[in-house]
């Protein structure tokens, strides 16, 4: 696809306003005349060297803190979706970290490791049914349940990055 250059300078400050990909597909059909797929839209960002920029997400402090209504208790097995903040030093960000390993543990789609708040450590493990299993590296420790509120949302959250 040839644009003369303000073409191109109309894509760029589409780009540069925060339009996403398709966005640019329809606004070049409707302002320019050019139909483009998809791919090709693709293509011409490749070639303009442009990337759309990513959405701005609310860091996590800036969520609402507000009483929760009575809730039933969330389990280890369950997913954890919800936007209360935790309390000061109770599953804290920094104090329960999650890594992923490189090289998978045999039967689990995605394995890794755990650090809670308290210095105990276990490896946890995603199997093909999507469960979670984690495995305590002492003998009968159970971490906190804000323990295991932070490792599931830090675990979502480092997957996510990921791509999962």
């Amino acid at each position: 696809m040839n644009l003369d250059e303000a073409q191109k300078q109309t894509v760029r400050k589409w780009i540069s306003d925060g339009l996403k990909l398709s966005e640019v597909q329809s606004r070049l059909a409707s302002e320019l005349g050019l139909t483009l797929t998809y791919m090709e839209a693709r293509f011409l960002m490749d070639d303009l060297k442009l990337q759309p920029l990513d959405p701005v997400v609310p860091p996590p402090a800036a969520l609402k803190n507000e009483p929760a209504a009575a809730e039933p208790p969330v389990s280890p097995e369950s997913p954890v979706e919800s936007d209360e903040v935790l309390p000061e030093g109770a599953g804290a960000a920094g104090a329960v970290s999650v890594s992923v390993d490189q090289l998978t543990r045999p039967g689990a789609m995605i394995s890794g490791k755990v650090t809670f708040s308290d210095g105990k450590s276990a490896d946890w493990y995603l199997d093909q049914t999507g469960r979670l299993g984690v495995a305590p590296q002492e003998k009968g420790y159970k971490p906190s349940q804000p323990d295991l509120i932070a490792f599931q949302t830090e675990l979502q959250s480092s997957l996510a990055k990921m791509g999962f």
